[in-house]
């Protein structure tokens, strides 16, 4: 399809928000008040953008791009496109869409990100059948209805899978709850009776050696963000010349977030050191015949829940340390060793079948997401790939 390919400048006029300060917002209201990114700063009595507008941010999450069927007020950082008369703005809207990548690539990364409008203005913009305004509107509104309708789609086939997907956890969580619910032939002792407690620590970055040809694994909440709950490799290694006292934590040491993302926890199962996020716990000699290591992980789901109930709210978040040190765990049949680890082997066999076939389902589920995802990117992309004069193809 024959298309004229124009700087988006010359097609459509983007205007820069106006600034309001703080103590004119408000925390609900007619008008959302977009600042640096898509997520509303506040509310205004007044808007500045009329609806069914496209704007880019410029400042802060530079480089993403929305579209507003309502009006709102845009601030400094939001560029806005005025309304055009050959273009749609939903279409021009869904054609910014498939040039993010190029988009991003100009934000000059900085204290605070920012992307440069004259980048945006010289942007190189399809419109189609540039001879026959009618047919050109005709086809952009066809695009649109097509991409609404997969939108429509993808969204609801994401909110399908997210809401099993959320199901499945709830329904594992019920289960190791079950599980982990003793009745009365049960021993109950404090954390700080079971465990040492140690803080975790961050070598000191003025000091490259403890950095550079790292051998000891050194665990952030990075970790167990991208790895899971249980961890042998660490994201980061630091050299042994960083170990305080020489000492690592043991191995099968658990790690719980006690300050700033409060309620993560990790069996580790290697000689580690971890940062000052965690608080780490290594089983005492005296209980190290009690207790089975997997089993002590599971319970830690129920620690981790009591953790983000009893958090000291501030600008930093962090546990009632009195209160963690007197939670307390359960030795089944204490009277009978053998009987209270082959309980804790039943209770942890059953577990991992469950947190394997949980795994399982949300790598399905979260694999079908993004194939779902990348589905429409495919066929949005080539809705919109004109062809390009060969001198500017390149």
């Amino acid at each position: 399809m024959e298309a004229e390919w124009k700087p988006l400048g010359e097609v459509v006029k983007g205007r820069c928000g106006k600034r309001l300060v703080k103590s004119q917002l408000a925390d609900s209201g007619d008008f959302a008040v977009f600042q640096n990114s898509m997520k509303p700063l506040g509310y205004y009595h007044e808007s500045n953008v009329s609806p069914g507008s496209a704007f880019i941010i410029c400042g802060g999450a530079a480089g993403e791009i929305g579209y507003s069927d309502f009006p709102f007020w845009a601030a400094d950082d939001v560029y806005y496109f005025l309304p055009p008369e050959r273009v749609l703005s939903k279409y021009l809207y869904y054609w910014l869409l498939t040039q993010r990548d190029k988009i991003t690539a100009q934000v000059r990364r900085a204290s605070v990100p920012r992307l440069s409008k004259v980048f945006i203005d010289r942007f190189s913009f399809p419109i189609p059948c540039p001879d026959n305004p009618e047919k050109s509107l005709a086809i952009q509104n066809e695009i649109v209805r097509i991409l609404d309708k997969f939108t429509e789609l993808t969204a609801e086939l994401t909110a399908e899978l997210t809401a099993e997907l959320t199901v499945r956890k709830k329904q594992y969580k019920y289960y190791r709850e079950k599980l982990l619910t003793f009745g009365e032939d049960v021993l109950w002792v404090p954390i700080s009776e079971v465990f040492h407690l140690k803080n975790g620590y961050t070598p000191s970055r003025a000091k490259q050696e403890f950095w550079e040809d790292g051998t000891v694994p050194w665990f952030r909440m990075d970790d167990i963000r991208q790895n899971g709950h249980i961890l042998g490799h660490s994201l980061q290694k630091i050299s042994k010349s960083a170990i305080k006292g020489g000492k690592l934590f043991p191995a099968n040491s658990l790690i719980f977030a006690t300050s700033a993302t409060v309620g993560k926890h990790a069996l580790i199962s290697v000689p580690y050191l971890s940062n000052q996020r965690f608080t780490n716990l290594s089983v005492k000699e005296k209980y190290r015949d009690t207790f089975a290591d997997r089993f002590l992980f599971y319970y830690g789901f129920l620690i981790s829940d009591w953790c983000k109930k009893n958090t000291k709210k501030s600008s930093f978040p962090s546990v009632n340390m009195n209160g963690f040190r007197k939670f307390k765990i359960p030795i089944p049949y204490p009277d009978n060793p053998e009987r209270s680890l082959a309980e804790q082997a039943r209770i942890v066999a059953i577990l991992d079948k469950f947190d394997a076939l949980t795994i399982s389902l949300t790598d399905g589920l979260s694999r079908e997401i993004e194939l779902s995802q990348k589905q429409y990117e495919y066929y949005r992309d080539l809705l919109l790939n004109f062809p390009k004069p060969e001198k500017d193809a390149a």
